[in-house]
């Protein structure tokens, strides 16, 4: 039995990454900030739209990183619709997270909900784009300004969306991404930071190198979160190719939809007005009482036949145990509801029509 996994890292011609990484034996220039490094901060900038941008080692450490690099206190409204790293970055930077619901069309955060949430203690917002949808940053940014909060968007869905034209690292004080192996773009490891101010660029690239801003300088607390000269060589020729790969994931989402649009009980990701999307998920929202079998029964056939969907995200952050106590995702309920139907169906540039009428095939007769 073939075993389809939920998603497949997309990789560069072996002889293209040589020949990126060939110059590194001369150099002997491996990490530190080197050539290859500023070559991809430079373009990931342009192709993000972003006025500016540090590249570091994960996506995780650039949020976390950014919070401490504002120097921020207090409360930090956000959703619990995430992955674990969104939350965890809040808490791990001395932050309290609030959650927000979120809109039940995009999944992503209810701006119309996040006034109730203010308060005295309320420093920052951290929504995320989730599935390629896009938050909506324009009342997202309105609240913000009114209120004096800072934005950081956690951005790591949507490398290579375009809103109205414009790319994901236009929005936000901040706009963080992640480029593990498993996203659209990857560096193997890896992530960034894209801003708008160049004065808090200056301070998270000491925050990401132990504090340091010279020589025999250390001004800041910081960590070690650099990418090296190989994760970035893996960058670049990656982002030559990541045109083609959000076309050919598009080609797969479109035979999904073939399959499974119009399906009563089935609820698919509806198109965004302004928005072209990156194909980087396909998620499917089980409604048990009209298709009959609810997320968890088709999740178990499906891995039952060797296909491996991922039940993404679930649970929520606001329960998870290492929070007992300190949350309610009763609070949440659009959330807490969507964290229990979803399921998201494989989907990578090599997967097939055959596979992927393997997949419907086996969601449609779930026995029921």
């Amino acid at each position: 039995m073939e075993v389809i996994q939920v998603t497949r890292a997309s990789m560069p011609p072996f002889e293209e990454y040589c020949e990126e990484i060939r110059e590194m034996w001369d150099s002997c220039w491996l990490t530190n900030m080197g050539i290859k490094h500023q070559q991809l901060q430079e373009k990931l900038a342009a192709y993000l739209d972003a006025p500016h941008m540090d590249l570091l080692t994960n996506g995780h450490l650039s949020l976390e990183l950014s919070l401490q690099a504002l120097e921020l206190e207090g409360e930090v409204i956000t959703t619990p619709f995430t992955f674990a790293s969104t939350t965890q970055a809040i808490v791990r930077a001395g932050l309290t997270p609030v959650f927000c619901d979120v809109d039940p069309v995009t999944l992503t955060m209810d701006p119309g909900k996040i006034e109730a949430l203010i308060t005295s203690r309320t420093c920052a917002i951290v929504p995320v784009h989730v599935y390629g949808n896009f938050c909506d940053v324009e009342a997202i940014g309105e609240i913000a300004r009114r209120y004096g909060l800072k934005v950081l968007y956690d951005a790591a869905h949507v490398f290579g969306v375009r809103y109205k034209g414009r790319g994901p690292g236009a929005y936000g004080d901040v706009a963080c991404f992640s480029f593990h192996a498993t996203k659209v773009f990857h560096t193997l490891e890896g992530g960034g930071a894209c801003f708008q101010d160049a004065a808090f660029g200056q301070k998270l690239a000491r925050m990401k190198n132990f504090g340091i801003s010279g020589p025999e300088m250390v001004t800041d607390v910081g960590g070690n979160a650099k990418l090296d000269e190989f994760r970035a060589a893996m960058g670049l020729c990656n982002l030559r190719h990541v045109e083609d790969e959000i076309a050919q994931r598009g080609r797969v989402e479109a035979y999904y939809r073939q399959r499974l649009e119009g399906i009563p009980g089935l609820g698919l990701k509806a198109d965004q007005p302004g928005l072209r999307p990156n194909h980087t998920y396909f998620p499917v929202l089980f409604e048990e009482t009209v298709f009959g079998v609810g997320r968890d029964q088709v999740w178990e056939a499906l891995a039952g036949q060797g296909v491996m969907a991922r039940k993404y995200f679930y649970p929520l952050t606001s329960a998870f145990p290492c929070y007992q106590g300190r949350f309610d995702p009763e609070n949440t309920p659009v959330a807490r509801k969507a964290s229990r139907q979803v399921l998201c169906l494989p989907l990578y540039k090599e997967l097939t029509e055959e596979a992927v009428d393997r997949i419907c095939s086996m969601i449609l007769n779930c026995p029921k």
